[in-house]
């Protein structure tokens, strides 16, 4: 993907496991190629985008439990 292409995200959405602490990303859906995720303190400021592929290598190292926070363990 191009950096200077414009993505046209229809809808942003956070994950249902968030709380209102302020401490989440959004992912964006409507986009088939590419999977962009933003700070949702900052809606207006960057997106990263990862590929599907790499997306989904983030999920399933997520929650296989090989993902952790420093000094508190496997994030959930």
């Amino acid at each position: 993907m191009n950096r200077a292409e414009t993505l046209t995200v229809t809808a942003w959405r956070t994950s249902s496991y968030s709380t209102n602490g302020g401490n989440c990303v959004e992912i964006g859906e409507g986009i088939t190629h590419a999977v962009p995720v933003r700070d949702s303190k900052n809606p207006m400021g960057p997106a990263l985008v990862f590929s599907g592929d790499q997306w989904d290598g983030f999920m399933i190292a997520l929650k296989g439990g090989a993902l952790f926070t420093q000094g508190r363990g496997p994030l959930t």
